[in-house]
């Protein structure tokens, strides 16, 4: 295994976190913060010390989220058992792109039951608290997980590897959206439309309000790209679409 490639892919991967997380800190937080921090979704805005614990603990993460691609992908012992493949030709061009839906849905469904059991008790008490410590995210909070959190959360990549061809742009693509829908979903303010949460396609798309929620109550809206399995599971917040009309109205 060349240690430089390890480098090159953790380099990469920490890159597209602070060029990400630091766009929308420095749009939302800095340059126009005093013409629309009144459409905050909740009115104040995060402590210097809660911005320094979630790039902390985003960088722990940033370092784990990057060694299961390497250990599998560059271990020939490992690599010749799952479906990756390299040559973007060897399925068609149909499935190249039906794939990155494919991982968007079963990224959601992967996050939804993970996120559930880091609410047991004992796993919230020890691990999953110290993401919930943002009980008013930014979008440095996107990968703030405690250490353990930030192994089960890589385990998609490991799934996915094992279960549907991927190729190395599908990789590189869905890490960069699930980070973005990621800073999205902590940003504090809300960039979808007024009734967005009310209308036929809105109802099932997780929102900024949806998330935010989540971590100022700490229970319910539990998932991460679609709001399906919280509907059907029925741990969708009741007062969501309140929440939604009011933070829309200011």
């Amino acid at each position: 295994m060349e240690w430089s490639k390890i480098i090159g892919i953790l380099l990469e991967n920490a890159r597209n976190y602070f060029l990400t997380a630091s766009i929308a800190f420095t749009i939302f937080y800095i340059f126009f913060k005093e013409k629309i921090e009144l459409k905050k979704i909740q009115s104040k805005f995060p402590q210097s010390k809660d911005y320094r614990r979630e790039i902390f603990y985003s960088i722990i993460s940033i370092i784990i989220f990057s060694f299961p691609p390497v250990f599998i992908l560059f271990n020939d012992g490992i690599r010749p058992y799952t479906l990756y493949y390299t040559d973007i030709n060897q399925h068609s061009k149909l499935y190249f792109f039906s794939a990155f839906i494919l991982m968007i849905f079963i990224h959601d469904a992967y996050f939804y039951w993970l996120h559930r059991l880091m609410h047991n008790k004992l796993l919230f008490k020890f691990v999953h608290l110290i993401h919930h410590k943002s009980t008013n995210p930014s979008p440095w909070a996107a990968y703030a997980f405690h250490p353990i959190e930030a192994i089960l959360e890589s385990g998609i990549f490991v799934l996915l590897l094992f279960i549907i061809p991927l190729q190395d742009w599908h990789l590189i693509v869905f890490f960069i959206c699930s980070l973005i829908y990621n800073v999205y979903g902590h940003l504090g303010f809300e960039l979808y439309p007024k009734g967005f949460s009310k209308n036929w396609f809105g109802k099932w798309i997780n929102t900024s309000v949806n998330h935010n929620m989540h971590h100022q109550y700490f229970d319910g809206n539990y998932g991460l790209y679609f709001t399906f399995w919280d509907r059907i599971m029925g741990t969708i917040r009741p007062d969501y679409d309140e929440h939604y009309d009011k933070a829309k109205s200011k």
